[in-house]
């Protein structure tokens, strides 16, 4: 068989532009179609790669934000606890204040008011007494309640003690003004001459006076210079029947045994009206 070369070099010659033109238009597209898939597959993993970082990082964030948010919220409940159980004790303390001012309120305008009651009580029992103790005296006596009291007075100035003697007699020297004599009522000119005759006597100085009439202090005489005071009072009479009128006041109030009391004594003293 003879081979035909033309044949066969024309047949090589198809071949290879069969091949070239299938390279060229046929496997190097797809080839590039292939590459181009690839490279877009692997943008699409690299950028699907990406997204998941950055969701797996939100998701940490979000994760951490939200124990973040736990924990404030819990510390902000503790600490609103806290708060209203201070501010809880706060105002119970301060109910318990108002409670108690207001219950020491009401004891001390109950005591007050026992007090009041008690004044009222034994005013009106000294003016009681002394009503009775003056009648008395006018229809036993030839003198009054008012001649009486200064007799009194008077006796009981000259039983003064040497040091209390002195005392007042260098207040009433000292003093600008005159010495004040108050008593419960008003005393006749006769007990009045005769109060000033006694002090000078006792003082052996002229003592300038000025008698003034307390109708509330208790049924006696007082003389006060310049600070000193010496008084007479029958109010020393009347402790059995003040503590009595204190227990008729307040009931719950201990009993205090009932004692005579002594006529009262003068002396100088820097205190108060005794």
């Amino acid at each position: 068989m003879l081979i035909d070369w033309f044949t066969v070099g024309a047949q090589a010659l198809n071949f290879i532009i069969l091949v070239w033109l299938m390279k060229h238009f046929l496997y190097k597209p797809i080839l590039n179609a292939i590459d181009a898939r690839e490279q877009r597959i692997a943008k699409e993993i690299a950028d699907a790669d990406a997204k998941k970082a950055e969701a797996s990082k939100e998701q940490e964030e979000f994760r951490k934000k939200n124990e973040t948010f736990d924990k404030e919220r819990t510390d902000r409940w503790a600490k609103a606890g806290e708060e209203a159980k201070t501010e809880g004790a706060r105002l119970l303390t301060e109910a318990r204040k108002v409670a108690d001012a207001l219950s020491a309120k009401r004891r001390e305008s109950l005591a007050s008011d026992a007090r009041n009651l008690n004044d009222a009580i034994l005013r009106k029992t000294q003016q009681e007494v002394f009503a009775i103790a003056r009648k008395a005296l006018g229809d036993l006596a030839s003198t009054g309640l008012e001649q009486s009291l200064a007799g009194v007075f008077i006796r009981k100035l000259g039983e003064m003690d040497a040091p209390s003697k002195e005392i007042f007699g260098a207040a009433l020297k000292s003093s600008d003004s005159p010495a004040v004599v108050r008593s419960a009522f008003d005393l006749p000119q006769d007990a009045r001459d005769a109060v000033q005759k006694a002090l000078n006597e006792t003082f052996s100085t002229e003592v300038r006076l000025s008698f003034v009439t307390a109708p509330d202090s208790i049924g006696g005489i007082e003389l006060a210079a310049n600070g000193q005071k010496v008084s007479w009072s029958i109010a020393n009479y009347l402790g059995s029947l003040e503590s009595a009128v204190s227990e008729l006041a307040d009931p719950k109030a201990k009993a205090t045994p009932a004692t005579t009391a002594a006529p009262a004594t003068i002396g100088a003293s820097d205190g108060s009206h005794a």
